[in-house]
């Protein structure tokens, strides 16, 4: 084969190869939500690509085949008629003719492997993930009528792959099901970090939200003393004045003599009892507020805290002493806030 059919078919399988890998990327980083949005709206383009991620194992076998058998046509053509081209002007410019072929050789894998990596491999990528809505709808129905076409040669492979898995006692159909860890999920953000799927400030975020259920509750308690507090009898008047000096809206009732017993009174409802021009003392007014082990994990913490609606829990240690005092503000911060 000659350098002028050599070179479109060179073309063409590069961007065939490019078109297979930005479809794998566009329809696997696409939001699914926003697709099916403009789907609604009667987007054919955009049912296409919803289509898409719905098989996504078909999806991604598809892109694999195509990727595979344009690698495999580069190798085939590309690389021979590049040598062949290059062979004779090496030759006549001194080199015996073996070493001229070998070097023709080695530069032809050269020029194609770059052409393959750059062209073929990380330009599209690069493309379908900087707006993967819009490359999964400009892409998706080429590639669904693709994947209808080779849908037979793609079971036969599907179902060879399978019984390799079970001849070896791999379920193929478990991972579809199974839970993930947090070491898994965090694996994961990382290979998705590292492939441009998301960006750093996401994948800070993501470990961050795995690592802080885990932590300590103990790194986050407020101080014994600096717990603000007023007395059972305290009037409605006296709440309020507490909570303009300290800032604080949930004040703690004093003189606790266990944990079991802890209260709070809100300035909300301080306020509605002055306005009806009660003096409820404080100890009417006031709300029980959690015990929770100074030992018990952010995320536990977070799940009592909800479980008895407060936004206070009085920290315990196994002794059943007071250790500090948590806010659910402060929990879910270190839960949402990338460290």
């Amino acid at each position: 084969m000659n350098l002028t059919l050599g070179a479109p078919l060179t073309l063409a399988l590069l961007a065939g190869n490019g078109f297979f890998v930005a479809a794998e990327f566009a329809l696997v980083a696409a939001k699914r939500p926003r697709l099916e949005r403009a789907a609604a709206r009667g987007s054919r383009a955009a049912a296409a690509a919803v289509a898409g991620i719905g098989e996504l194992p078909l999806t991604l076998a598809g892109a694999q085949l195509g990727i595979t058998m344009c690698s495999l046509g580069l190798g085939l053509v590309s690389e021979p008629v590049f040598a062949g081209t290059l062979t004779p002007p090496l030759h006549a410019a001194g080199l015996p003719g073996g070493a001229a072929h070998a070097a023709a050789f080695v530069l032809a894998l050269a020029v194609v492997t770059f052409l393959h990596m750059v062209v073929g491999e990380m330009a599209p990528k690069s493309w379908a993930i900087a707006g993967p809505e819009r490359s999964a709808t400009v892409l998706a129905p080429p590639f669904r009528a693709y994947t209808a076409l080779v849908r037979p040669v793609l079971a036969v492979l599907n179902g060879a792959t399978n019984l390799m898995l079970r001849a070896l006692r791999v379920d193929p159909d478990a991972s579809r099901d199974v839970s993930r860890t947090p070491e898994q999920l965090r694996s994961i953000a990382v290979e998705s970090r590292r492939l441009g799927l998301i960006e750093e400030s996401d994948l800070s975020l993501l470990t961050t939200a795995l690592d802080a259920p885990r932590a300590p509750l103990s790194e986050l308690l407020i101080p014994v003393s600096r717990i603000v507090s007023v007395p059972p009898a305290a009037t409605p008047q006296e709440v309020l004045d507490t909570t303009a000096r300290t800032g604080r809206t949930r004040i703690m009732l004093r003189g606790v003599s266990a944990p079991v017993q802890a209260r709070m009174v809100h300035v909300r409802d301080a306020y509605v009892a002055r306005a009806r021009g009660r003096e409820t003392p404080a100890r009417e007014l006031a709300h029980p507020v959690p015990a929770i082990p100074v030992g018990t994990p952010v995320g536990e913490a977070v799940a009592v805290l909800r479980d008895h609606h407060s936004r206070l829990g009085l920290a315990v240690t196994p002794d059943g002493r007071i250790a500090g005092l948590v806010s659910l503000d402060d929990l879910l911060t270190t839960l949402l806030t990338p460290s």
